[in-house]
């Protein structure tokens, strides 16, 4: 079963007069992977607060299931909670629990069910993110890494068909975020469930979503799939896929209209988007990601839509598979460096010999 679709319609929200973003329409198709970009202070993380109905929206609809999360009752809103999986920033894990502790939380707070139970469904949670072994650690004993997977199990723990990130890659280094990011693509394709993450990694924008939107000046600059954005000749997605200075966004707030036309025209050589790269796939071993086969036909369908750029290079990264026409081939593999079967890596997530997500080739789709 897949994952819930979320449709959020004309969402708006503000803290007293001071508005946070307005008008704020997607889709989040059920069982894909989502990404949520934007410079720091566009209220991403409130999105994500919103969407979960923590904070309630001056306008607007969060419609999941046939609920609207804005209108109906507190009582009806806590059972959609319960299709929800969420993963903080800094993992929000209890300092004085133990890891199995922390991970069990959830299932002594909100079900009946028995220590034997609970015992067995921390263990495979934690087996998921590969924290086996560890479950007597306290959460200032290990590595920002382990905490961020502990947190995960914690997500996990209540099976949700809704899984939020709230910027994963905080405080992980580029390796570490490497792992983290391929471990969400293999827990996808064992779970099917929904995923959304906000993020300000630009590596992971470019490798792991089926779909990406952008807040940027208090409103969705746009949301769909991954090459939309990513062949976008926008100025802010341009400034913000390569990190650079010049462009509409400030240091603490969007330039003026002005500004921004200046720094543009002094470094029109620096105009362009970093090459496209390979979305992720799924680790050796695992299951097939159910929404690779989905994306692939609702895409199709709206590709006429589309601006040109992003269609070209969704035929390019469908160009080697038929059922694009209506076949089902499946995808070639290539290794993790590119090659026919890549390169043999230890896993240095967190330390040696760590099982998830298992080394070797197959985690890469075709480029487009």
């Amino acid at each position: 079963m897949a994952g819930v679709e979320v449709q959020v319609e004309g969402l708006s929200k503000s803290f007293g007069r001071a508005n946070i973003w307005s008008d704020v329409s997607l889709t989040l198709p059920p069982g894909e992977v989502s990404v949520l970009l934007g410079p720091s202070g566009t209220g991403k993380s409130v999105f994500l607060k919103t969407l979960i109905g923590l904070l309630k929206p001056e306008k607007g609809s969060i419609v999941i299931n046939d609920t609207d999360l804005v209108k109906c009752s507190e009582s009806r809103l806590y059972e959609i909670r319960k299709l929800f999986g969420v993963l903080f920033q800094d993992g929000a894990l209890f300092g004085s629990m133990n890891l199995f502790d922390n991970i069990a939380f959830p299932l002594r707070e909100h079900t009946k069910k028995s220590e034997a139970q609970i015992k067995d469904i921390v263990a495979e949670k934690m087996h998921l993110v590969g924290l086996t072994g560890d479950e007597k650690k306290l959460p200032g004993e290990i590595s920002g890494g382990m905490r961020k997977r502990a947190g995960l199990a914690r997500a996990l723990v209540l099976d949700p068909e809704i899984i939020l990130f709230d910027e994963p890659d905080s405080g992980l280094d580029p390796v570490r975020t490497a792992y983290l990011n391929q471990l969400i693509i293999d827990l996808n394709a064992q779970t099917d469930a929904t995923f959304l993450i906000v993020t300000h990694d630009i590596n992971t924008a470019q490798t792991v979503p089926d779909n990406i939107g952008m807040l940027y000046r208090k409103h969705l600059a746009m949301f769909g799939p991954r090459e939309v954005l990513l062949t976008s000749e926008e100025p802010v997605v341009s400034q913000f896929l390569n990190g650079r200075r010049q462009g509409p966004i400030g240091m603490s707030e969007e330039k003026d209209t002005a500004q921004a036309q200046r720094e543009m025209a002094e470094a029109g050589e620096l105009a362009g988007l970093p090459e496209m790269k390979p979305q992720l796939e799924v680790s050796a071993g695992m299951p097939e990601r159910k929404a690779v086969g989905r994306r692939r036909d609702r895409v199709q369908q709206m590709l006429h839509t589309l601006p040109p750029a992003a269609q070209e290079a969704i035929r390019r990264s469908y160009a080697a598979e038929p059922a694009m026409a209506g076949a089902g081939a499946p995808l070639p593999r290539r290794g993790l460096l590119g090659g026919p079967g890549g390169a043999a890596d230890t896993d240095v997530f967190d330390r040696p010999g760590l099982q998830s997500p298992p080394p070797g080739p197959g985690r890469h789709r075709p480029q487009g």
